[in-house]
This record gives C-alpha cells, sequence and structure tokens, in this order.
C-alpha cells in the first residue's frame, strides 16, 4: 500500500513579527512525522505561508496545534495589512500528495475544522473542494464585505 501524503499550507495573519511566526511555525515540528518545509512570511500583506507535509492524522495534528498558537499569539484587533483575512490563521488548505485522493483529504480537513470549533470555539469555513455548500466553492464567497475582528474563522480547502 502506498504511504499517504497530504501538505498543509495555513496562511497565518502575521508577516512582521519573526519570534512570532517561528513560534507558531515551529509547533509543527512538535509532531512526529511532520516536516516543516517552508516559511514565508511578507511584510506588506502582513502574512505568512507557511508549508508542511506527512502523512494524514500527523498533519492535521500539527495544523490542530498550529491553529491552537496562532489563537494565543495573535491579537488581530490590532491588524493591519494588504491581503484580505479572517482570522488569525486565514485559510488553512490540505493538498493531497500522495496515495490519498481529494474526497479523502476532504475528510481530513472537515475533521481538522470540527475540532477547532469543538476545542477551540474558532469558527470555520470550508470551501473549493472541501465545500459542504455549492455557494462556498469559491473563496470569495466565504469572505465577508468588510472585516470585523470580533468574527475570528478559520477557511479549510482541499
Amino acid at each position: 500500500m502506498t504511504k499517504q501524503l497530504i501538505e498543509c499550507v495555513p496562511n497565518i495573519s502575521e508577516g512582521r513579527d519573526i519570534n512570532k511566526i517561528n513560534e507558531i511555525a515551529n509547533i509543527v515540528e512538535t509532531v512526529d512525522g511532520v516536516r516543516l518545509l517552508d516559511v514565508d512570511p511578507g511584510a506588506a500583506t502582513n502574512r505568512t505561508v507557511i508549508t508542511f507535509v506527512g502523512e494524514p492524522e500527523p498533519v492535521i495534528e500539527a495544523a490542530f496545534r498550529l491553529i491552537k498558537k496562532a489563537s494565543e499569539l495573535i491579537d488581530m484587533s490590532q491588524h493591519s495589512g494588504e491581503h484580505p483575512r479572517f482570522g488569525a490563521t486565514d485559510v488553512c488548505p490540505l493538498v493531497p500528495i500522495s496515495g490519498i485522493s481529494i474526497d479523502e483529504t476532504a475528510k481530513y480537513a472537515h475533521k481538522l475544522g470540527e475540532r477547532i470549533g469543538e476545542e477551540l470555539g474558532i469558527p470555520g469555513f470550508f470551501y473549493e473542494n472541501a465545500a459542504k455548500q455549492e455557494v462556498r466553492k469559491n473563496l470569495a464567497n466565504c469572505r465577508p464585505v468588510s472585516y470585523t475582528h470580533l468574527t475570528l474563522p478559520t477557511i479549510y480547502s482541499v
């Protein structure tokens, strides 16, 4: 049987404070079997794209820890940047890499989102192939017209 591998590419709403960025990104390596591939901060957007890979269960555990840490360290009421954003973790796409279908990967996105909602109280929207409603397939339909720091969802895609 082929080993299943997925990639996770969360975008956090911090691109300027390297200490916060590193603390959030490095949390993924506390999960056995997950490899941190890239951390790409952007000062103008005040956003960092983090990329890691592994088998599905360890990856969603690492994503959960990352989202939890981001929610603890990033104060969205003080956030500014050129990119639209939802919350401390804006998007958290899961990408099938090897031995797993896009539909199977979507089930892991749902599992992650449900856990985040239950344990962290952070709402989320599923989009693209993980969308539970046709209107949510397009990310633009998930974002509010105007941002408020009182609504801090994370959005998941496959």
